[in-house]
């Protein structure tokens, strides 16, 4: 069974959801969320689901020492999941084409250091989009441009709103990214 490792900065509904679909599921199974946030609620998620977490501070991520964490769990994938922070080469380099983020847009549109979450949905009404999605990557060096893996669409209307648009959103983040995570472990994409 693969080893998926979840990174997560917030309140944790994809962990939550991916969590839950791998329990009863032969392709593989979280063995550990990993914060940078004390207080997210992910860790509460987490631990209400059995699933051991690991807190961090960001210095630890880029001092190498959350590499050696990760180490420890021997992951064949790694998620990041509402994760913030940019990820650290050195992680990248030793998973490579191993780590993967969900961004709620359609990159390359809206992408980039500091859009995320409710500014993403604000520039995409204030641009006046017809459609947005979810984009699912592989991470490299640089914020949102890895390989595409996976583009989910969803259309949108003149009274859409922000809020309207993350309602959207997360309905495409917990239908596809459960699935889409079991079809690379199961190297079907």
């Amino acid at each position: 069974m693969k080893r998926i490792l979840i990174f997560a900065s917030g309140s944790g509904t994809n962990a939550e959801n991916i969590i839950k679909y791998f329990e009863n599921r032969s392709a593989g199974t979280v063995v550990a969320v990993f914060s940078n946030n004390s207080n997210a609620g992910v860790l509460d998620k987490a631990k209400k689901l059995a699933v051991p977490t690991v807190i961090f501070s960001k210095d630890e991520l880029n001092s190498g020492k959350v590499l050696q964490n990760v180490t420890e769990f021997q992951p064949d994938l790694i998620v990041l999941a509402g994760f913030l922070l940019k990820f650290p080469d050195d992680i990248i380099e030793t998973y490579p084409n191993a780590v993967i983020n969900i961004h709620p847009a359609l990159l390359p549109k809206f992408g980039g250091k500091g859009m995320y979450g409710m500014y993403i949905h604000t520039a995409v009404i204030e641009n006046k989009e017809i459609e947005t999605g979810i984009t699912i990557h592989h991470v490299n060096e640089n914020y949102d441009e890895g390989n595409i893996i996976f583009q989910q669409n969803v259309a949108l209307s003149e009274s859409d709103t922000p809020e309207s648009v993350a309602a959207k959103i997360h309905e495409l983040e917990q239908k596809h990214f459960p699935e889409i995570i079991e079809k690379l472990l199961l190297n079907n994409l």
